[in-house]
């Protein structure tokens, strides 16, 4: 039963991904790469989820991460501070856990809004790499990471919440984001990559 309703899904989000890429309103029109973008996982930020929700979200990001590294697809990486509320892009509370697999070539934006597109370069980065498909995951759920795929879908980005690899301060809300976005799991997303070849 549970593999029927995974193969119903994919079949329904690939038929959804290949509408949107015939529209002629997207701004990448003819490219359809997808790309990994993970949101403010910091050490600031971390400790307000709950332990068992991000042992699994740190996980997935990880499988993910190794997923679109595979596919040699880009992964970018993005961070929030504040003037005011901090952290400093030079202190320990700003970076990511050692436990993530990120790399130094990782592309990187630095954010001060709940959104990862305003007054950034993230719409740039991906147009430079003919990306025109985002997966996100990262924190917070009911934060900046449904601002970033607000923002995303209104520049006509294909945008996707990647399930178990959201988080938030309380697992209901992330539960029911995960539900109410459609948020995709593994398996659906590498079906979705192996198509993107």
């Amino acid at each position: 039963m549970k593999r029927t309703v995974i193969s119903i899904l994919v079949i329904l989000v690939s038929v959804q991904i290949a509408v949107i890429s015939q529209d002629k309103n997207i701004n990448n029109a003819g490219s359809d790469r997808p790309a990994l973008v993970i949101i403010d996982i910091q050490n600031q930020f971390l400790p307000m989820v709950p332990e068992q929700e991000k042992g699994i979200a740190m996980y997935f990001i990880n499988e993910y991460i190794s997923l679109f590294r595979k596919m040699d697809l880009p992964i970018i990486r993005v961070y929030h501070t504040s003037p005011e509320w901090g952290p400093h892009p030079d202190s320990l509370n700003f970076q990511y856990p050692e436990i993530i697999n990120i790399e130094p070539d990782d592309p990187i934006v630095i954010k001060n809004f709940s959104s990862s597109f305003k007054k950034t370069d993230l719409d740039k980065m991906l147009k430079e790499r003919n990306c025109n498909t985002i997966f996100l995951c990262g924190l917070s759920s009911v934060g900046c990471v449904i601002a970033t795929y607000f923002a995303a879908r209104d520049l006509d980005y294909n945008v996707f919440l990647l399930k178990d690899a959201i988080m938030s301060h309380n697992s209901t809300y992330t539960d029911n984001i995960e539900i109410i976005f459609e948020a995709l799991g593994y398996e659906a997303v590498k079906y979705i990559l192996d198509q993107a070849k």
